[in-house]
Parts: structure tokens; C-alpha cells; sequence
């Protein structure tokens, strides 16, 4: 039995539909996301398995049960926000016990709850301390200790580290993941960010105008989109039509064939370099086409910087691996149009 079950869920907003017909499982332990643009249905989808909004047709089970209209305190499910929703005039201690005072949990059992969830995310010794004493990270974690120290069976996150910097973000990724291990909680994730997606999740919903286009692993998500707007969205992904085959290619795959890299094996085209865009680690081309269609090359800085203003403009020839190509259908919306 999944710990999360949506079945036929639908959320309407007068003539809008934001959430249309969405199934979906959410496996015990599971660090799930559900990913996609501004407006895709994903953080209404979280908000109705929070209680926060109900659906319009379809169910909702937790656990196995039912759970529609049932309000947020009585399901078995905590969310943390992405802009924290900490009380100011509150400690950290404070902040953290609060849904335990409101469950009448004893003060002993409030306290030692309480250290443990402190001790969880890195923040013992800050009990004391209010949350306009903490930087943006340790605001997150107190969000999170006070989400966790409950013990619900599924932690709903909607966009938790959206506010945080690069640097942070990425940070407080490994450290999501390390507390996920710890106390076994399932994980609902809801991001647009498509590198924290892959990043992090066991499995991805990729949700586009209320539906949900592929439910997949990272790795087969990334490699194998059942459709262009998966492709598009999940990465960088090219587009191509040969020999009426639609297909995509990621920019990785494919190679500038320099001297000293043989084209054998390989399927080759020409055209001309538009523009060079070093990137530290990678130098990423645009690659015109004979064919006037536009090409992303992405292509590591293994041994030495790559020659960023030399080759702009110049012709070249590029292949790649027929098995890299990865046969797409149109979206799912345009073929039920």
C-alpha cells in the first residue's frame, strides 16, 4: 500500500483546470518530487494532499485511507514552506515544540523530541536563539526540525530551498538527503528546478498544464523522455527529424570531430559554429546546421581551456552515436487535441 495515492484528482479554478485527472503512488520512503514550470498543477497537487485544498473530483489516501475533508491537522503529514513560516517572537525551542503543545504532548516528551530533531539538522545549542538571529539555512532547518519532530508518515516539501542561494541550495540538497536516510520519513518534493530533481529524488513526476507527462527514475528520465516537452524540460535536449524519425540528442552525446577523433561508427553532419560559451568545467557550442537547424554541444575542458574565441564562426563536423538517439512522440496535450 503506498503511503500516497491520488486517483482521478482534479482541482478546477473556475474554467481552468490546474490539476486534471492526476494518478499518481507514493511508495513508503520514497524521496518523490514532483517537478515542472510555474503554473503545471505541482503545488496544487502538494496543497490538496496537505488538506489545504480540496479536490473537485477524485481521491486522496494516505496510508489507505481516505482522506477528503479531512483538514491539515488531522492527516499524517507535515509541510515545510519555502519562506520557512517560523513565528519571530518564538525561539528556536519555541518554533520547533509548538505542534507538540498544541497535541498536549507531556513537557519531558516535548524536550527530548525536541533535542532529537535539533540534533537531526546540525542546529543543537541553538534553542535559545530567535529566528531573526539565523541565517537563511538555519531558518530551513529549524522549518524542518519542527516539521519532523511531529513523526508524520509523508513530509510535504513545496519549494524549500527556493530562497536559499546557489551555494546554500546545493549545500542544503546533501544535507535533505542525509536527514531523508535518518529518520525515514516519506518525502513529497515539490521544486521547478530540474538539476535538484535529479539530484535528489528516488522517483520524478513531471507535471506540464495540470497533468503529469512521465513518472520515471532520474536517470531513465533524463535518458529516455517519452516526449519532447520531457526533453525540453528535464536538461537541454535537441530536437531532431531524419528520414521522418523524431528524436533527441543530448548535447553531451554528441562531438566535434577534431583531428584526432575518428568518426567511425558514428552518424556525421556539417555546419558552422554560432557561438562559444565557456563554463569552467564544460565549453558549451551552438552548432548551425547545413540543414538551418540549431544544434547544443556541450563538450568537457578535460585537458587544457577550450579555444572560446578561435573557433566561433568556424566550420566544423560533428556525429554522434545512432543508441544515443532517443525516439519521442509529440506532447502528450497536442495528440489529444
Amino acid at each position: 500500500m503506498p503511503d500516497v495515492r491520488l486517483s482521478g484528482v482534479t482541482k478546477r479554478y473556475g474554467e481552468v483546470a490546474a490539476v486534471d485527472c492526476v494518478d499518481l503512488d507514493v511508495y513508503e520512503g520514497e524521496f518523490f518530487t514532483m517537478l515542472g514550470p510555474s503554473g503545471s498543477g505541482k503545488t496544487t497537487t502538494l496543497r490538496m494532499i496537505a488538506g489545504f485544498e480540496e479536490p473537485d473530483s477524485g481521491t486522496i489516501e494516505l496510508a489507505g485511507k481516505d482522506v477528503r475533508g479531512r483538514p491539515p491537522y488531522d492527516r499524517a503529514v507535515n509541510t515545510v514552506f519555502q519562506d520557512y513560516a517560523l513565528f519571530p517572537h518564538m525561539s528556536v525551542a519555541d518554533n520547533v515544540e509548538y505542534g507538540l503543545r498544541v497535541g498536549k504532548v507531556g513537557k519531558d516528551e516535548r524536550a527530548r523530541r525536541r533535542r532529537e530533531a535539533l540534533e537531526m539538522v546540525r542546529l543543537s545549542g541553538y534553542d535559545d536563539r530567535r529566528p531573526g538571529e539565523l541565517s537563511g539555512g538555519q531558518r530551513q532547518r529549524v522549518a524542518l526540525a519542527r516539521a519532523i519532530v511531529n513523526h508524520p508518515k509523508v513530509l510535504l516539501l513545496d519549494e524549500p530551498l527556493g530562497a536559499l542561494d546557489l551555494k546554500l541550495r546545493e549545500q542544503m540538497q546533501v544535507e535533505l538527503k542525509a536527514i531523508k536516510g535518518e529518520v525515514g520519513i516519506t518525502f513529497v518534493y515539490v521544486t521547478h528546478d530540474q538539476d535538484e530533481a535529479l539530484t535528489m529524488s528516488d522517483r520524478i513526476a513531471v507535471f506540464n498544464e495540470g497533468r503529469i507527462e512521465q513518472i520515471s527514475p532520474p536517470t531513465e528520465l533524463y535518458e529516455a523522455p517519452d516526449n519532447e516537452f520531457v526533453a525540453g524540460f528535464v536538461g537541454v535536449s535537441n530536437l531532431l527529424e531524419r528520414d521522418g524519425r523524431r528524436f533527441t540528442i543530448r548535447p553531451e552525446k554528441i562531438q566535434i570531430l577534431d583531428g584526432d577523433v575518428s568518426a567511425d561508427g558514428l552518424q556525421t553532419e556539417t555546419g558552422r559554429i554560432d557561438d562559444v560559451a565557456y563554463a569552467g568545467m564544460v565549453t558549451r557550442y551552438r552548432v548551425r546546421l547545413q540543414s538551418g537547424e540549431d544544434l547544443q554541444v556541450v563538450r568537457q575542458n578535460l585537458a587544457s581551456p577550450a579555444d572560446v574565441t578561435g573557433r566561433s564562426g568556424g566550420e566544423v563536423t560533428i556525429g554522434w552515436r545512432r543508441e544515443h538517439e532517443v525516439a519521442v512522440r509529440t506532447d502528450q496535450h497536442e495528440e489529444e487535441e
